[in-house]
């Protein structure tokens, strides 16, 4: 006798609504990422951590920053653990509410000069809750748009989990410009929270759009078949080790944006000269352009293949960071604005506009919430603390930023390293992903021992 059980709901993909809400996702995510870097970079110093020696205070702010990548792992498994136990479209819609109500809260704390040490405490808190919840946030908006796009078309679908990246970037800064016109006594007083209180906006139309969208077809499968695992997290490591390790080695070129948008800004106004709009204006314009230059080369990708454009991504950026560091140390804007044109819009798009498939496509449904989301948020640890470790890199002179270039062109090596490692995904079918959890799962159906991969001694492009 039939029951329902045994037959999958009637779900279609809806590719376009599934872009779409993880586009406003990501735009709240990075809004928020963008306001908080460039509040650490210009405000937080005087107002949560004020100290005779300026340099101290900035690293401290830089480490706020950095704290929530902390999080971000945690975040990764627990939200990767129920996002593959109870579907995607569940945690995604608590993901956007911590972070929406933690941004909102941050714009709300009193100062040092108020409440003392108690401002730093609980700005760090609200920046672990940020973490917490952009630990599943990427991964789950991957994991939900790749599931809904259609073959062939999955680079291009998924892409716009970060053309939401440019989206908040844009916006924070179109929101930041007028705020740093503000006289210093108004900007110290009241006009640094604005950005932060408006990040309500964004939720609201982020979460309206969500709880519209239906759950992916792949996990409504998953369910019906039984195939729906108690420890994804587990099984993940215990079948595909060797891919989050590979992810999470190619996580860290995020160290390129980082180092970009926030230390970038700290240096171009600190050291450099530059007025703070002027640099604002310049990054907004390059990373707003990418908007259309990451589903282009997402596009490409599906034609061609994510390891080609990953690998591009990485041996641009290891050149093109100098010549952006060095565009800002002459004081020329119209050459910075070239050099950030040619690292973050073209380059960097290679990778940006990649990795939300690429990364997905690793894992095999059961577990691929929780691998793209382990893997993933382990090395943005770098990246969220690359800004600080740009501030103790940093030395005098005219050419002191190249301590930091290196810095930033080693973390490249690496990802590229992890990508030519890993294997091509773009054609491969979207119930064939995750091939050695794939192979294991057959081997034990068929009663046969199952080996267990292991990530030191698997082969290149396994």
């Amino acid at each position: 006798m039939e029951t329902a059980a045994n037959h999958a709901p009637a779900q279609r993909k809806t590719p376009g609504k599934a872009a779409l809400a993880s586009f406003l996702g990501s735009t709240l995510e990075y809004y928020d990422f963008f306001i908080y870097g460039t509040a650490a970079a210009l405000v937080f110093p005087h107002l949560f951590f004020p100290s005779d020696n300026p340099t101290v205070g900035l690293i401290a702010a830089f480490a706020t920053f950095g704290v929530a990548y902390v999080a971000r792992p945690v975040g990764g498994m627990v939200m990767g653990h129920f996002g593959d136990r109870l579907g995607r479209k569940k945690i995604l819609l608590l993901t956007l509410g911590i972070m929406g109500l933690a941004s909102l809260g941050i714009g709300f704390l009193p100062t040092y000069g108020q409440i003392g040490l108690w401002a730093p405490v609980l700005l760090v808190a609200a920046r672990l809750a940020q973490g917490f919840s952009a630990g599943g946030e990427s991964a789950g908006a991957s994991t939900l748009t790749l599931e809904h796009s259609p073959e062939g078309r999955r680079g291009f679908f998924t892409s716009f989990v970060m053309t939401g990246y440019a989206s908040g970037m844009v916006l924070s800064t179109l929101v930041f410009i007028p705020i740093t016109a503000l006289s210093e006594e108004q900007l110290m007083a009241w006009g640094w929270r604005i950005p932060f209180w408006l990040s309500v906006v964004v939720l609201a139309i982020a979460y309206w759009v969500r709880t519209h969208l239906d759950e992916t077809p792949v996990f409504a499968e998953a369910q019906c078949q039984d195939e729906v695992k108690k420890l994804p997290l587990r099984d993940v490591l215990k079948y595909q080790a060797a891919d989050v390790l590979r992810v999470l080695a190619m996580s860290i070129m995020s160290v390129m944006q980082t180092i970009f948008t926030v230390f970038g800004l700290s240096y171009a106004t600190g050291t450099a000269g530059f007025e703070r709009p002027q640099i604002l204006t310049v990054n907004a314009v390059a990373i707003g352009l990418s908007m259309f230059a990451m589903p282009a080369a997402a596009r490409i990708s599906d034609r061609i293949g994510r390891r080609p454009m990953v690998l591009t991504a990485a041996a641009g950026c290891s050149v093109s960071i100098f010549g952006y560091f060095w565009a800002l140390s002459t004081g020329n804007l119209a050459l910075v604005f070239i050099a950030a044109f040619l690292n973050m819009t073209l380059l960097y798009s290679c990778f940006n506009g990649i990795w939300p498939s690429f990364f997905a496509e690793l894992f095999a449904a059961p577990v691929r919430y929780s691998g793209m989301a382990l893997g993933n948020q382990l090395g943005l640890l770098v990246a969220g603390f690359g800004p600080m470790i740009g501030g103790l890199l940093l030395t005098e002179g005219v050419n002191g930023w190249v301590p930091v270039a290196v810095f930033g062109t080693a973390c490249m090596v690496i990802a590229g390293i992890a990508a030519y490692a890993s294997r091509e995904t773009a054609a491969t079918p979207i119930d064939q992903l995750g091939e050695p959890y794939l192979r294991a799962m057959e081997r034990r159906r068929s009663g046969a021992a199952v080996p267990q991969e292991n990530p030191r001694h698997a082969p290149l492009g396994a």
